[in-house]
């Protein structure tokens, strides 16, 4: 099992599909235009097409869940600030950084940011943890 310290950082990248802007505006009910209809989209200042803010920070939840630090971690609280739109096809990059951990009590802070392919970020936060590292072989790669 790994040992997290401050600073550590873990990113996942995904590309942002038609596909994934439908699903999500299903399960989620936001069905607004500026996600779905490129004749709507067009008319606004975003000239085409955005995905969710909501669908993009749910990329930060699944570096949390998965990497950084995994399994074990509870969310309990994420502060967002949506920089620019994302837009279908973009790559957009969630990385989180560890910039507090107190190991006694549990809880974790991580800097978090989107970025697409070009660097920019597009999303920009801080994500408070509970963490108690789970000491079942599953979380260690093993088989129950």
């Amino acid at each position: 099992m790994r040992e997290w310290n401050e600073g550590d950082t873990e990113s996942i990248s995904k590309q942002i599909t038609e596909e994934d802007v439908r699903v999500y505006s299903d399960i989620s009910l936001d069905t607004n235009p500026v996600h779905l209809d490129p004749e709507y989209a067009s008319r606004t200042r975003f000239g085409q097409r955005i995905a969710h803010g909501l669908y993009v920070a749910g990329l930060i939840s699944a570096v949390i869940g998965t990497k950084i630090p995994g399994p074990g971690a509870i969310y309990t609280g994420q502060t967002l600030r949506f920089v620019r739109p994302v837009y279908l096809g973009d790559i957009v990059t969630a990385t989180a950084t560890i910039s507090k951990y107190d190991r006694e009590r549990g809880r974790m802070t991580l800097q978090t940011v989107c970025k697409n392919q070009g660097g920019e970020a597009v999303l920009e936060g801080e994500a408070e943890i509970r963490y108690r590292p789970d000491p079942s072989p599953l979380a260690m790669g093993g088989h129950a």
